[in-house]
């Protein structure tokens, strides 16, 4: 029979377990991995949800509930058994942050460059947070594309950063080039640092540090307490068309070594206190955009043009394995659970990854792939960009990199919760598959 100590001793750490805080990629280090049994076997569809537009945002599961944004400017809370609707809020931009739930709170950021924090349960306005303003990064003769000398925005610059919350703050990065540490609570300033560019990348945090990529090419090491710079790391520069420049991946933290890619197509691994650099692993021109996980002693990525997934010694760098998938590459992160990786690809597809045999154990479709894929696929399976690119007039980069989405890419990056992926579509939808 328990005593009272032991009662309240119980409900101390069922509390503790339920605060937990629910964040991209599983936790503030951002080490996606999870502990639920996943999908070893695929059955099919439980359920799936249709907005109004193409779906970026990565999910957040939090108690029963399903927490996402949209590109048709809304906030999306469901039912994470049936895919019902339980509330719906409405900002004025695109939502491309994946949320962070704790605390009853849920937070996330907007194009209409404010920062949200809602009542989890009803979806009310706790308080918001005006940045400086959200922009894309921009360039002139981005990607080489035509006129030279005209500043574009890339129209591969599909993520906001999305929020990490640690020791009562929520950290994000904006398009303002800032860094920012407000109160969880109130919603308070706590401090910001500027960096030189655009921050897109994601926050980790580990041992009192924020780790954050910039697209003014530097890899930072911020107090979490102060926003004072630590060290800061540099990466490529591409000054001509700035096509091999900026960190969009976010990093994860494991074992002493923070681990991020980086668009000068290189994932690197750097000594978490110094900043020192371990070791990097080339990428033969081709982002690192998906951001890393790590477990067992192995580094997980993917990578866009060349559509490979990789494994390296996470001490070493050494190449474990690497794996083609037809060209069609890879926005979304890879996620963790017993035997499988998970990742999205742009070919409209979640792809289950047996890590044992090293083998592909199962694929799951869009109906945006089942219904455009054809279409936009070439014969060898490879994307159809002659259908998609008709010129490389940056007027016709962006209708081109907008027609491709019509496959239903999975930009998004699959959460696992029990034996249920949870994941957003461009074809506009959130599903549920088991």
């Amino acid at each position: 029979m328990r005593g009272p100590a032991a009662v309240f001793v119980l409900g101390i750490l069922a509390s503790a377990h339920a605060a937990e805080p629910a964040q991209f990629r599983a936790d503030a280090r951002h080490g996606g991995v999870y502990d639920g049994a996943g999908v070893p076997v695929l059955h099919g569809v439980k359920w799936k949800f249709k907005t109004g537009a193409a779906i970026v945002s990565s999910p957040a599961v939090s108690a029963d509930s399903v927490y996402f944004g949209s590109s048709d400017h809304s906030f999306y809370a469901l039912d994470k058994h049936s895919g019902k609707l339980r509330w719906k809020f409405a900002t004025q931009g695109r939502v491309t942050s994946s949320p962070a739930v704790a605390a009853g709170r849920v937070y996330f950021g907007s194009y209409d460059s404010s920062f949200y924090a809602l009542d989890a349960a009803s979806g009310v306005l706790r308080w918001k947070f005006a940045t400086a303003g959200e922009r894309r990064f921009s360039a002139r003769h981005l990607h080489g594309a035509e006129p030279a000398a005209e500043v574009m925005p890339d129209p591969f610059d599909r993520f906001l950063s999305s929020p990490a919350i640690a020791g009562g703050s929520v950290y994000f990065g904006s398009g303002d080039g800032n860094v920012y540490a407000l109160d969880a609570g109130s919603g308070a300033l706590r401090w910001k640092f500027h960096t030189g560019n655009v921050v897109h990348a994601s926050p980790a945090v580990a041992n009192d540090t924020v780790y954050v990529g910039s697209w003014d090419s530097y890899f930072y090491a911020l107090d979490a307490a102060s926003g004072k710079q630590r060290w800061r790391f540099k990466t490529g520069e591409d000054p001509q068309i700035s096509n091999q420049v900026g960190i969009q991946s976010s990093a994860v933290v494991a074992g002493g070594v923070v681990y991020f890619g980086c668009r000068d197509s290189h994932l690197y691994a750097l000594d978490a206190a110094s900043g020192k650099q371990l070791w990097s692993y080339p990428t033969k021109e081709s982002w690192v955009i998906s951001s890393p996980a790590v477990r067992d002693g192995r580094v997980y990525f993917a990578t866009s043009d060349t559509a490979l997934l990789l494994a390296a010694d996470a001490k070493s760098g050494a190449p474990v394995f690497a794996l083609s998938f037809n060209k069609w590459p890879f926005f979304s992160s890879p996620a963790l659970a017993a035997d499988l990786l998970y990742i999205g690809s742009n070919a409209g597809k979640l792809i289950a990854f047996d890590l044992k045999g090293r083998r592909v154990a199962w694929t799951f479709q869009t109906d945006g792939a089942q219904k455009n894929g054809p279409a936009l696929t070439k014969a060898d399976g490879s994307p159809n960009y002659e259908g998609a690119f008709s010129d490389f007039f940056y007027d016709d980069l962006v209708v081109g990199a907008n027609r491709m989405t019509s496959v239903g890419q999975v930009l998004s990056s699959p959460v696992v919760d029990g034996d249920t992926l949870y994941f957003g579509s461009t074809d506009g939808q959130l599903y549920a598959i088991g």
